[in-house]
């Protein structure tokens, strides 16, 4: 029988809230020695997650986007909504501010292969796996897949 996403992955996991001050967010970051954390709401659903690339910007800060003059016309080669986005995330105080809003999820009864796929072709790193309710009662890493598979072999 396939390997579901509920045997793989880290149950319970460390969630923070939209308020919590970044500088909260990192340290449990650091210490946990992980590389994202699901953000809540007051009820516990999901409403974003905050990653070491959303963190980034904090110590990279942001470039303002290129431009060129043309007839007393400012035209931007990149868009300026992508700036002001990046340095909202460069300036941001809590997880609010910098964390990616609308995460890919999965749901407990998926298979590991589905999981797998879906990280593959959205490129991405966890996925908060969320009960029927929309709460997050587990978190799924590539690690997670990797040492199931790595298990498997045994």
């Amino acid at each position: 029988m396939p390997k579901t996403v509920a045997d793989v992955m880290s149950h319970d996991p460390v969630v923070v809230r939209s308020e919590t001050p970044l500088k909260e967010a990192i340290q449990i970051l650091a210490e946990r020695r992980i590389s994202g954390l699901p953000v809540v709401d007051d009820v516990g659903k999901l409403v974003g997650i905050i990653s070491e690339t959303d963190l980034m910007w904090q110590e990279t800060g942001v470039t303002p986007p290129a431009y060129i003059m043309f007839l007393d016309s400012v035209i931007y080669l990149q868009n300026p909504g992508d700036y002001e986005r990046d340095l909202h995330k460069a300036l941001g105080q809590t997880v609010g501010d910098v964390m990616s809003k609308n995460p890919i999820t999965i749901t407990p009864d998926k298979t590991l292969k589905e999981a797998a796929r879906i990280m593959h072709d959205r490129s991405v790193h966890r996925l908060p796996v969320l009960d029927s309710a929309g709460q997050v009662i587990g978190i799924l890493t590539r690690g997670d897949v990797i040492r199931a598979m790595a298990a498997s072999q045994d």
